[in-house]
């Protein structure tokens, strides 16, 4: 489909305000298929969009926040909620729409005992085997024709991104020990992040926030098949997510069958670049490298002394982790090309993320 030939398909921002709404805003006045009917705040109905987000000043400049109990009816729906609130409003979310594309936790995991265990309940559990995970890396024959679609979780996204070569290509058969440490920035609080994410208490640290227990091991369980133990920092960042994997085969493996792995998985892939010990300053992945991009870098190292392979994988949280990934998905379910409106490369040299 082309917009030359057809209608442009609407879309419709649920949590504009917050910064991953902007994003959302951001990719979609700049996608060829795509025009924003409405961006919803109820914090700042009435207020333009370019004045809570100063990149959009002077795009769509007419666009104002509404409403979010005035929903009007759009081609595909993006909820940028807090956890909870989608699951208590998918009825009316769908009912707006044909497509929606739900960017909180509320419909990731496949089933309520999950959510008993790792959230606090499930109000719609009956949904939970309607929604396709959002990242088109693992699921994208799944995401064709998805009416109801859940973006991942940053961390969990490039943990996954980082093992799922290992798991498809049988490097690991999932009863391995895994050890993941990752490192994101202070947006992946919100922008109501609270005291833990103001500058004076986030600059300069690497705080462990969540050394146990994160609630995206569930989504890294349930999608690679295998247990990780999983480790959270805090840094001091504005965008990004970098997740080192410390792996433990069972069995030898060799530099050729990892090369192996990750080109069968993503060389083909629109998104995915390989970082792994060539020359120059970023010689492995990079969060700074895929700022404002919906790109994610794996790479990898052989440590034959310990039996060891350590993997790394970058991605900017707000976009490969949240609003790129939801739009990368609502291009597949709706047949549109899937690289339309995520082209863009990033910015080198470029100050910190």
């Amino acid at each position: 489909m082309s917009a030359d030939d057809e209608a442009a398909l609407t879309a419709g921002v649920v949590g504009a305000s917050g910064f991953t709404g902007g994003e959302l805003l951001r990719l979609l006045a700049g996608h060829p298929e795509f025009e924003i009917a409405q961006a919803t705040s109820r914090s700042y109905t009435g207020k333009s969009v370019g004045s809570v987000h100063p990149n959009l000043r002077g795009t769509h400049s007419d666009l104002r926040f509404t409403d979010p109990e005035e929903l009007e009816s759009v081609d595909v729906l993006f909820t940028a909620t807090p956890h909870g609130v989608s699951m208590g409003q998918i009825d009316e979310f769908q009912a707006a729409a044909d497509t929606v594309v739900d960017l909180s936790a509320d419909f990731r995991l496949d089933a309520e005992a999950q959510y008993d265990e790792w959230y606090d309940g499930h109000d719609r559990p009956e949904l939970l085997a309607e929604a396709e995970y959002a990242l088109p890396e693992i699921n994208r024959e799944n995401l064709k024709g998805a009416e109801l679609i859940a973006s991942g979780g940053c961390n969990a996204t490039a943990t996954i991104l980082g093992l799922h070569p290992l798991i498809e290509d049988g490097v690991l058969d999932g009863s391995e020990q895994v050890v993941v440490d990752v490192k994101v920035g202070s947006s992946e609080g919100g922008a109501g992040g609270g005291d833990a994410s103001s500058h004076p208490e986030r600059s300069g640290v690497v705080r462990p926030y969540a050394p146990t227990g994160h609630r995206h091991e569930a989504e890294i369980e349930q999608f690679l098949g295998l247990d990780v133990s999983f480790t959270c920092h805090a840094v001091d960042m504005t965008r990004g997510a970098s997740a080192t994997a410390h792996v433990f085969p069972n069995g030898p493996v060799s530099k050729g069958d990892l090369w192996s792995a990750y080109r069968g998985a993503y060389e083909d892939e629109p998104f995915m670049r390989m970082a792994a010990g060539g020359s120059g300053v970023y010689r492995y992945p990079e969060p700074k490298a895929v700022a404002g991009t919906n790109y994610g870098e794996v790479g990898f190292e052989l440590d034959p002394s310990n039996k060891r392979v350590v993997v790394f994988s970058a991605i900017d949280n707000m976009m490969k982790g949240s609003a790129g990934q939801a739009v990368h998905a609502a291009n597949v379910a709706l047949g549109i090309e899937e690289t339309a409106g995520l082209e863009f490369q990033g910015l080198h040299p470029v100050g910190a993320p």
